[in-house]
């Protein structure tokens, strides 16, 4: 995506992240090759999008404002990704409730919420509750300084990073979290 202007949502509310912290965030994570992403609260995409860019398999956007839809999938098709990716438009608690029922599972989550809002600490608590993060998974939160969402159950929070008033905190599930879908035979004390 390096040097691709993306199109925005014609909308006042949405937040770009800097192009300072998307480097560093992908800095930090390194290839994504063949991974499944999450983007929750996914704005213009351009998380998503950088982790496609950077080899992930396929990812899901979610947002509920239709002029989101309109502006990742006009990145999509212009970084041909389109084959690649996916808009829900919905709330975020709807889409999370009907991926636990399919049982999905992603490698990366994004998580992006309005800073204000609270929905941190609610989309954080059923993604552990839920078992829809990887156990070699990573989840990415961005919020500003003030509105850190603090520790959530089955969630280990492993490293954070201030760039002025922004925050991004990484989290991976707790390693003794065992998930429904993943109980059975053959997964005994799988986590």
């Amino acid at each position: 995506m390096a040097g691709r202007k993306i199109e925005m949502p014609h909308r006042g509310e949405v937040r770009p992240t800097s192009d300072r912290v998307r480097e560093s965030l992908f800095m930090r994570l390194g290839s994504q090759q063949g991974r499944r992403v999450l983007d929750l609260y996914a704005g213009s995409g351009a998380l998503a999008i950088e982790a496609l860019s950077r080899g992930a398999d396929s990812a899901v956007f979610v947002d509920r404002a239709a002029a989101c839809g309109t502006a990742i999938r006009a990145n999509l098709e212009a970084l041909a990704l389109k084959d690649r990716g996916r808009f829900v438009r919905s709330p975020v608690q709807a889409v999370l409730r009907r991926m636990a029922r399919q049982r999905e599972c992603f490698q990366l989550i994004l998580v992006d919420p309005p800073y204000a809002s609270g929905e941190a600490a609610d989309a954080l608590g059923a993604i552990a509750r839920d078992g829809l993060l990887d156990p070699a998974g990573t989840l990415v939160l961005e919020t500003d300084c003030r509105h850190d969402p603090g520790s959530v159950d089955g969630l280990r929070r492993v490293d954070e990073r201030r760039y002025g008033d922004t925050l991004l905190i990484w989290f991976m599930t707790e390693p003794e979290q065992m998930h429904p879908r993943l109980e059975g035979p053959g997964n005994e004390g799988a986590a």
